[in-house]
């Protein structure tokens, strides 16, 4: 069985209180894009352990950090599923804010469930994903949503993009959790996302923003000028997606 996992953009991000246990909530809109993907190969292996080989971009880490292996093993816990192959062709940048991990984890418990016809639910499958990141569950269903709490509960919001062209450049630079939120004041904002989204796009240039900008930029210019070179070329709306170091811009064509 072959998947396609894509990727996602986050038009708006905003850090608005620190929470107890050490993490911070966030406001966001999560929107997927189609046209940017990883391929996804599972089928079932004759031997009985798990293998893993991958093409394209680099994958850091050993296989136990793996999110493919860690979507089989949440879901061996609760079925006999058999041992499998998996090939994974990584194409979206990791370490970019686009969700490539997550989206790899989240297609790879959808092809599993279809593979071995578990029968489970959007529903279920939403619950598995949750146990493997923040960001897994949004790829479930794979339509747009306001993010919010820790980025890992969503809303269903109107937001349709597919009439315009979504550009994504990638410098290159993988900026880490730690520094993204070095920096960074948690604050609510005075109008909510949910408010501003359903404003005029060219609006959104003065009133949607990325908290994570603020920090990174300073460190890593060439970002900040890889966000007014979206805009020197046309575009309507551009921002660093996620904690970086992708940026999007939104072009009419």
């Amino acid at each position: 069985m072959i998947v396609y996992p894509n990727a996602k953009i986050n038009i708006g991000l905003n850090v608005v209180e620190k929470r107890h246990d050490g993490f911070h909530n966030i406001e966001s809109i999560f929107y997927p894009v189609m046209d940017l993907f990883d391929v996804l190969e599972v089928v079932e292996n004759e031997i009985n352990e798990v293998e893993f080989t991958s093409s394209g971009i680099d994958i850091p880490g050993g296989i136990e950090s793996n999110l493919c292996i860690k979507a089989f093993d949440v879901l061996q816990q609760d079925f006999s599923i058999p041992h499998v192959k998996i090939h994974l062709q990584k194409n979206i940048p990791i370490g970019a804010g686009l969700g490539g991990g997550s989206s790899d984890a989240a297609f790879m418990l959808k092809a599993l469930n279809k593979l071995f016809d578990l029968n489970l639910t959007e529903k279920q499958l939403i619950v598995y994903a949750q146990k493997l990141g923040s960001d897994c569950a949004f790829f479930i269903k794979n339509e747009p949503v306001y993010a919010f709490n820790k980025g890992d509960e969503f809303k269903p919001i109107a937001i349709d993009l597919s009439s315009y062209y979504i550009k994504i450049e990638y410098p290159k630079i993988h900026i880490g959790t730690a520094e993204a939120y070095n920096g960074v004041i948690a604050n609510y904002p005075v109008v909510n996302l949910q408010k501003l989204i359903v404003t005029p796009i060219p609006n959104w240039k003065e009133s949607i923003k990325n908290d994570f900008e603020t920090s990174i930029f300073p460190n890593h210019p060439g970002i900040a000028d890889l966000k007014q070179k979206m805009y020197n070329d046309g575009a309507i709306f551009a921002l660093m997606t996620g904690s970086g170091s992708a940026v999007f811009g939104i072009f009419e064509t």
